[in-house]
């Protein structure tokens, strides 16, 4: 049984796959222990790593990192669609000429899209960062990207929120 976690959202949601089958969610709770949750809605708790790791294997956290040769390595993400940085594995990946847009989804059978790489995005509050968000985002708002480093959305973010405080001054 070959059973790997992957990061939903860093040191806290894991989606659980058995030989690249969706098994459930894990969550780590504050008090240290963990909460899986099923596909069938089955939820069982875990109070601590051993109990986990008796469950599911003490491998299921280890990262099997493949990079493809030809993508350059940008910032500190580990996977890259097309030069842009993106938050874990990702599958189907193609390129939006007309829109110039890395996507990529993140299962094989998955239908959601998302954008490898840094984005600022015009939400009705203002502009925001965001890290490979979704293309129906980007569809919906006024967005600047891709960008490849952190540093490079800080600056392209401080500029826009400049332009759009001198455009609401005068």
């Amino acid at each position: 049984m070959t059973v790997k976690a992957k990061i939903l959202v860093k040191d806290k949601f894991w989606i659980i796959e058995e030989n690249g089958q969706k098994l459930g969610t894990l969550q780590k709770k504050d008090d240290n222990g963990w909460i899986f949750l099923g596909k069938k809605d089955q939820r069982q708790e875990y109070p601590t790593q051993e109990s986990l790791y008796s469950r599911f294997g003490s491998g299921i956290f280890a990262m099997d990192i493949t990079v493809p040769p030809n993508e350059p390595k940008t910032d500190e993400s580990e996977w890259h669609v097309h030069g842009y940085p993106c938050s874990q594995q990702p599958y189907n990946s193609m390129f939006d000429v007309q829109k110039q847009l890395p996507i990529y989804t993140k299962t094989p059978k998955s239908r959601s899209l998302f954008c490898a790489g840094y984005y600022i995005i015009d939400f009705p509050k203002g502009w925001r960062k965001a890290y490979c968000p979704k293309v129906i985002t980007l569809q919906r708002y006024a967005y600047k990207g891709p960008i490849k480093s952190k540093i490079e959305m800080q600056q392209i973010l401080n500029n826009a929120i400049k332009e759009q405080n001198t455009d609401t001054t005068h």
